[in-house]
């Protein structure tokens, strides 16, 4: 099996969703460590503008953005499923929720002025304000920000939430894990792990605390450091693999073979620009050329994402 490659950092809640799922799945991995903030160089190689953490990396094949990142682990290997049925439907809902709402009212309360100052007290002059103005930058007017009175009480609120889930069962939706549990527990391994000053909003619920702890100690697998130089060297000696024969759907009037980009809907909305080779109801496809790289398909999730003709219609 090839050993998928995740671009990520330490700190990242959204890397950590990720190697927490291949802890589940037991599926070995390639590790290779990029900036918290712009300039993101190699890793805009790979993608063509998208910067957001974690992407993962297959030869030529990049995928971004952690929903669709999942669904490429599950496709590697399928047992344990991250998707059970019957359960299946709100397993994705639930998790859409989580990677969503309850991550945005969850870092308002966790990068609130004080625990902020905290959580950069060991870093070089200057990281909290570049970080900030960063993070400033990918929002940039396209999303509402709690204020940390806000996001306490919506915090609150979701954790008691998730709470009454876990009253008569280990995890959130029965016996044993699946995406909506990895989904919900990243932003609160922040809160414990990254912004301690903060994380006593945790003590209101015991049963999280527990499940939380239930997560943490699934094995881990071993993963292989790799320099971002060798993870682009096996991007540039291998091709895109080949499309599914999934049906086109058609939903922008936008035929393949046409030039579009790609961007987030909000938070992170650099486009990635390239020709559309598959549109499919889950996926979006873009075959670009990296004057490093050659050939590289970039893959993107259907929800969350705009479509657009590269001349902006």
């Amino acid at each position: 099996m090839t050993l998928p490659i995740l671009h990520h950092y330490p700190e990242s809640p959204f890397s950590e969703k990720v190697r927490r799922i291949l802890a589940f799945k037991q599926i070995p991995w390639r590790s290779v460590r990029i900036p918290r903030i712009a300039p993101k160089p190699d890793l805009t190689a790979l993608t063509g503008g998208y910067r957001r953490t974690p992407v993962l990396q297959m030869g030529a094949d990049i995928y971004c953005d952690t929903a669709l990142i999942c669904d490429v682990l599950e496709h590697l290997q399928p047992e344990p499923t991250l998707y059970p049925e019957p359960e299946k439907g709100i397993a994705r809902v639930l998790a859409q929720w989580a990677d969503g709402t309850l991550f945005w009212a969850a870092m308002a309360w966790n990068l609130q002025p004080a625990s902020a100052a905290r959580m950069f007290a060991d870093a070089p002059p200057g990281a909290a304000k570049a970080f900030a103005e960063d993070r400033a930058q990918m929002g940039a007017g396209n999303m509402a920000r709690l204020r940390p009175a806000d996001a306490a009480a919506a915090y609150r609120s979701y954790l008691r939430r998730l709470s009454d889930m876990l009253d008569d069962r280990p995890f959130l939706l029965g016996e044993v894990p699946c995406i909506a549990d990895f989904a919900a527990y990243h932003p609160l391994w922040y809160t414990r792990e990254r912004a301690s000053s903060v994380a006593h909003i945790l003590e209101i619920v015991p049963a999280v605390g527990e499940w939380l702890d239930r997560v943490a100690a699934l094995p881990g697998v071993p993963s292989e450091a790799l320099s971002a130089d060798k993870a682009l060297a096996i991007a540039a000696d291998a091709s895109p693999l080949p499309l599914a024969e999934e049906l086109f759907q058609d939903d922008h009037g936008i035929p393949l073979g046409s030039p579009v980009t790609v961007a987030a809907e909000s938070f992170g909305t650099e486009p990635t620009a390239g020709e559309l080779v598959s549109a499919t109801r889950m996926h979006i496809t873009l075959r670009r050329t990296d004057p490093r790289l050659g050939a590289l398909h970039v893959h993107f999730p259907r929800i969350g994402y705009v479509l657009r003709r590269a001349d902006g219609e």
